[in-house]
């Protein structure tokens, strides 16, 4: 199946100002039925949840349909998936569920290919709990996996392994089920980043061999929270702290307060909107977002593939750090004795988003030892068409040229 990127993009009222977007790893624009059914949501009628007004088996039906979109989505089990406020907090709040159990001589692996939000959380739990933190690393330059790190990372020792599917910074995905097969080896959990992945992949979760897997529906046309998913049995077995009077259900015993459900609706919105993209030769709505998924890479890829042959053909004055040999649709480009942060400005004025920075992946830039503070991250939506690329790489030479 071909994407088709002019029908698609009709649905985004926000690409009616002329942006081409290209901050898709920040956050994704969305379709109009994503706000229509969070206001729908939340004009009601809406309560909590319960079954004896038409307001609480509402709140019920949010609940349980965003449990259900976000398991096809994935590749979970409903009971498994776990709503949070960002993929940022529900990894914060299962370091502090899993180091319970952790002691002095326990080691915890990290990556220098993260998102700090899969680095910290886990390095103050170790702290905390008098773990040792070993490291994976990557090849600056390849910018892939240091075998030899990850031969030496993983111990009998290690209680748990964090590794993102896909750097946010520079696209790379690293070899997840390799990793988690050698922490299921020694007894480890996997706790994998996806937040970046899932916008630009098939996602399976087992397949991948993660027993956690955290996403953000906002990376994908739907609206800003988390979502880890487990199995459910796993969840069973660890006990967060919470309210006396709060259920001790499964995965209800992780979230905290009432939950937002038109946020609930909207996603489910998100994830039906993607499961429209397939043909409806396709049989349920799994297998339609997995027809999806490789509609959207094929044609991701194929914008992509354009940017790289117009960044090479402006020579030495564009210096691209994305070079894994399997990475997502995201470029990190710097510009040798040019600030990545003009070039940002250069082409906001231009009415193009592509913007400067670490992008919170602290580990992973300085490890890149660049020699300017920022970066230029060029990262692609299912809604860019070859107008968006055009336009970039008209403005990205100007501004080498200037």
């Amino acid at each position: 199946m071909t994407l088709d990127v002019e029908s698609f993009r009709a649905h985004f009222p926000a690409l009616l100002t002329g942006t081409a977007y290209f901050d898709g790893p920040g956050g994704t624009q969305v379709p109009a039925v994503v706000g229509a059914a969070i206001a729908d949501a939340i004009t009601g009628p809406l309560s909590n949840r319960g079954f004896e007004a038409v307001s609480q088996s509402n709140a019920e039906s949010a609940v349980s349909g965003f449990r259900a979109a976000m398991a096809d989505l994935l590749g979970a089990h409903p009971r498994g998936v776990v709503y949070g406020r960002s993929a940022t907090q529900l990894t914060y709040d299962f370091s502090r569920h899993l180091a319970k159990t952790w002691q002095p001589g326990d080691e915890v692996v990290v990556s220098r290919l993260d998102h700090d939000a899969n680095i910290r959380p886990w390095l103050q739990a170790a702290d905390a709990a008098g773990a040792t933190v070993r490291w994976i690393d990557f090849d600056p330059e390849t910018t892939e996996i240091n075998e030899a790190s990850l031969a030496a990372a993983i111990t009998e020792r290690t209680k748990l392994v964090a590794i993102t599917a896909a750097s946010n910074l520079l696209g790379t995905k690293p070899p997840v089920r390799r990793i988690a097969d050698a922490a299921h080896t020694v007894g480890a959990l996997v706790y994998v980043d996806g937040v970046h992945y899932t916008a630009h992949a098939a996602v399976d979760v087992k397949a991948l061999g993660a027993d956690f897997f955290a996403c953000s529906p906002y990376k994908f046309l739907g609206p800003h929270c988390g979502v880890l998913v487990a199995d459910p049995e796993l969840l069973e077995s660890l006990q967060p702290d919470k309210l006396l009077p709060s259920t001790n259900e499964v995965p209800e015993r992780f979230e905290f307060g009432t939950l937002p459900y038109e946020i609930m609706a909207g996603v489910t919105a998100g994830v039906d909107f993607l499961a429209a993209i397939a043909p409806g030769a396709a049989t349920g709505r799994r297998a339609r977002l997995l027809e999806s998924a490789h509609a959207v890479d094929e044609h991701e890829l194929a914008m992509r593939s354009r940017i790289e042959i117009g960044l090479a053909e402006l020579g030495d004055a564009v210096t691209l750090h994305s070079k894994a040999q399997d990475r997502t649709p995201t470029l990190l480009v710097t510009f040798p004795d040019r600030s990545s942060a003009n070039a940002y400005r250069f082409l906001a004025d231009r009415n193009i988003l592509a913007p400067a920075g670490s992008f919170y992946a602290y580990e992973a830039f300085r490890r890149l030892n660049l020699k300017d503070s920022a970066a230029l991250r060029i990262g692609l939506a299912p809604y860019n068409n070859n107008s968006d690329v055009d336009r970039l790489l008209a403005a990205l030479g100007e501004f080498v040229a200037s």
